[in-house]
């Protein structure tokens, strides 16, 4: 069956770096874009960033702009979220998230803490 494995994240003092990322196995992702959302505790999930399946094209959301990066190597079925400029209120547990163009088709990752200290 599908799964999504994410790896990286942990603790970071504020102003540092982290990277996820997020290998998806057991189907084929072509036509389906790959995004990254976060929940913090007490709030709902909400949209970081989401990268198109061909091209360029990403989005973020404003609160991350400038500070993060999402990438993906649709070879190895992998998608990378790059943060820098970390801040506290980007603590959160984050997901990533792979939808199809062309069924109703999404999968989530297991979540990763993603803890910044001021």
């Amino acid at each position: 069956q599908v799964q999504l494995v994410q790896s990286g994240g942990g603790l970071v003092q504020a102003g540092g770096s982290l990277r996820l990322s997020c290998a998806a196995s057991g189907g084929t992702f072509s036509r389906y874009t790959m995004g990254w959302f976060r929940q913090a505790p007490g709030k709902e999930r909400e949209f970081v960033a989401g990268i198109a399946w061909v091209g360029d094209g990403t989005r973020y959301a404003d609160s991350v702009k400038g500070r993060f990066t999402i990438s993906r190597d649709n070879a190895k079925n992998t998608a990378v979220l790059q943060m820098s400029s970390l801040k506290p209120e980007d603590t959160a547990v984050y997901y990533c998230n792979f939808r199809s163009l062309t069924s109703p088709a999404a999968y989530w990752g297991q979540g990763t803490q993603v803890t910044v200290s001021s």
